[in-house]
């Protein structure tokens, strides 16, 4: 499985080369768009695994607390802003 910083990394990438009008071939652009969407779902994944590692953790520390999934404004996609 790739690290999700490496995901990251590589998607930060595709968007910042593709951002300028006109620069990236037709073709190229939707290979590279392909590319991130894969890795947009990776990185996803990778962080819906994580929050629920926390979750049962932290139910299980806390046993006594109401538990509430983990929510960050904005966090509906990584292009959301």
């Amino acid at each position: 499985m790739v690290k999700f910083e490496e995901c990251l990394e590589r998607l930060e990438k595709i968007v910042s080369g593709t951002g300028k009008k006109g620069e990236v071939p037709l073709e190229k652009s939707l290979t590279l768009f392909e590319e991130g969407m894969q890795l947009s779902a990776t990185c996803r994944k990778q962080l819906e695994e994580a929050e629920g590692k926390v979750e049962i953790l932290f139910k299980t520390e806390r046993k006594s607390c109401k538990l509430k999934p983990f929510r960050t404004p904005g966090r509906e996609g990584i292009c959301a802003k």
